[in-house]
């Protein structure tokens, strides 16, 4: 009210702009504490998210430090322990992509046969919406999404149109843009490689047994094979005897089922000599 709240807002000025008198005048002002200083007037600048006042970056010559999660356009990746690009051409950013801005054309052996690695692998910047769905679905971790932001071009066709061998980086790079995604995915490998030498050791062990089963049976088959052959006369002699030993016991059979049969009568005989006293002794005792 007449002219209170313009004098408020103006003092509220004068003290941000002697703050920031005062904070200039020191040797390192708040806004570059932490920063990256890369010569020639140009540094990193690490804000904290308890800085309070507020601070103008002089760009291109101060930036800001970008968070880990930052993404812009897609990189391919080149690993550098195996020498070779971890992209296989499966296709698979291509199909998820929403846009539709990726590419790819696979590569071909000699003999005309496809074969898992590119030959041709595009990018259109201009209509990529950094959605990172490519990186979220690539089964090898070959794509990720990289922090350059400055990209900026004359003519959008074909500048923005990337290739492959604009958009492959080093591993060394990516583990740099995303230390704490990176150390989860070293570990991740190194689990799965554990798990494959495992499965493998086992597979070696069984095909080991087998191996050792068949050549066992191989060295009773031989030595089988290596007994003497019998002679025409001894496997005569032989068949002799055994039907010698046939006949033996046909007789035996014989002389058995005889005896068995002559008891079976005796009994019988018992049987039906004891059923004849009893009706006599019957009729005796109906007489009386």
């Amino acid at each position: 009210m007449f002219g209170t709240g313009l004098l408020k807002g103006l003092g509220v000025t004068l003290k941000h702009a002697l703050d920031t008198f005062e904070d200039d005048r020191e040797s390192v002002p708040d806004r570059y504490k932490g920063s990256l200083e890369l010569g020639n007037n140009r540094r990193i600048i690490q804000q904290p998210i308890d800085q309070e006042g507020l601070l103008t970056i002089q760009y291109p010559e101060e930036k800001r430090l970008l968070p880990e999660r930052f993404r812009y356009i897609p990189m391919l990746i080149w690993d550098s322990e195996k020498h070779e690009d971890r992209c296989t051409a499966c296709g698979i950013c291509a199909k998820v992509c929403p846009p539709q801005c990726i590419w790819i054309v696979r590569d071909s052996d000699e003999n005309g046969k496809p074969v898992t690695r590119c030959s041709e692998f595009y990018i259109d910047a201009a209509v990529c919406m950094s959605c990172s769905f490519c990186v979220e679905f690539c089964p090898f971790d070959a794509i990720k999404m990289n922090h350059d932001y400055e990209l900026a071009v004359y003519d959008r066709n074909p500048q923005l149109v990337y290739d492959m061998e604009e958009l492959t980086v080093p591993l060394e790079y990516y583990a740099a843009l995303w230390p704490t995604q990176y150390e989860e995915e070293q570990a991740r490998r190194k689990e799965e490689e554990e798990q494959k030498r495992k499965q493998e050791e086992e597979k070696a062990a069984k095909a080991a047994a087998r191996a050792a089963a068949k050549s066992a049976a191989a060295a009773d088959e031989s030595a089988t094979a290596a007994k003497p052959k019998r002679s025409a006369a001894e496997l005569q002699a032989l068949a002799k005897e055994r039907a010698a030993q046939r006949q033996a016991q046909a007789a035996d059979g014989g002389s058995s089922d005889d005896d068995a049969a002559t008891a079976k009568r005796a009994r019988m005989e018992e049987l039906k000599r004891k059923a004849q006293e009893r009706a006599r002794q019957r009729k005796l005792d109906a007489g009386e």
